[in-house]
């Protein structure tokens, strides 16, 4: 074998060694907790942002938690409100929604009311209901 010919073949071992080895290299799994959102909260752990608290909250450890009525599927699905600390607003977290809503309080403190667009929840005798263009989905989970 000459030179050249040798230099060829020991490019092409080269060349395919490392081809191989990038092939088989796995990359490596996502840190835990690399799964922050815009606002730092980490999906994983279960925290998701809330306007009105203005930070990282996890749902299931929030009140009042509302109850599908009828549900479609085999399983059931919660609600969340968060109200702001005057009262006049409440933060509703639904599962078919990909971010909050902020509904604004209407009505008397006697049957208060929190509105916006086909969203309404009411209060009556310390128990929420949320309609959904007009129609109960939601009940309070006691």
């Amino acid at each position: 074998m000459n030179t050249k010919t040798t230099l060829l073949s020991l490019t092409f071992a080269m060349f395919c060694t490392v081809a191989f080895a990038q092939s088989t290299v796995k990359p490596s799994p996502k840190a835990l907790g690399g799964d922050r959102d815009k606002h730092g909260c980490i999906g994983s752990a279960g925290y998701t942002f809330s306007v009105i608290k203005n930070d990282c909250v996890r749902l299931f450890e929030q009140k009042p938690q509302l109850k599908e009525v009828n549900p479609k599927g085999s399983y059931t699905s919660n609600a969340t409100v968060i109200f702001s600390s005057d009262n006049k607003k409440a933060e509703l977290f639904v599962p078919h929604s990909k971010s909050s809503i902020i509904l604004n309080r209407t009505g008397d403190k006697a049957n208060p009311v929190w509105k916006k667009g086909k969203f309404s929840l009411s209060q009556k005798d310390n128990n929420y209901k949320l309609k959904e263009s007009n129609k109960v989905t939601y009940t309070q989970v006691p």
